[in-house]
């Protein structure tokens, strides 16, 4: 194991050392966890760099959701309101606060997605019919 000097922010070396403790371990293990989790997570990066204004996270089932970046509105939802609500991507910008290049880029992300995303449309209509 390589050894690596660092330098923490007082108030940041705390709170990490509280965590450690609550979780039983040092504040050398703990910053270990925490690097193998950042690279791990990094490593899974689902991010497709032609859409900028998309990103992943995890939605309530933990599996990863495409989002528009900053904003949290899933772009199934920007989906929706133009196929099911017959909105226009003005429409979409202005009723979500959204700029209409975000809508387009959500709509461009869903033409290359279109799988993913209608997929994702479908279980969600198959939990609405059964009331869940």
């Amino acid at each position: 194991m390589a050894r690596y000097s660092l330098s923490l922010p007082t108030q940041l070396k705390q709170q990490a050392e509280k965590w450690a403790a609550e979780q039983g371990i040092s504040l050398n293990q703990f910053v270990l966890w925490a690097v193998a989790e950042k690279v791990g997570s990094l490593s899974q990066q689902l991010d497709d760099p032609a859409f900028l204004h998309v990103t992943y996270r995890r939605g309530a089932s933990g599996q990863p959701v495409p989002v528009l970046r900053g904003t949290g509105i899933r772009v199934q939802t920007i989906v929706v309101a133009t196929q099911q609500w017959a909105l226009s991507p003005a429409q979409i910008a202005v009723e979500y606060d959204l700029t209409e290049a975000q809508v387009n880029n959500a709509l461009a992300f869903y033409a290359a997605h279109r799988a993913e995303i209608d997929a994702a449309i479908t279980a969600e209509q198959a939990l609405e019919n059964t009331g869940v």
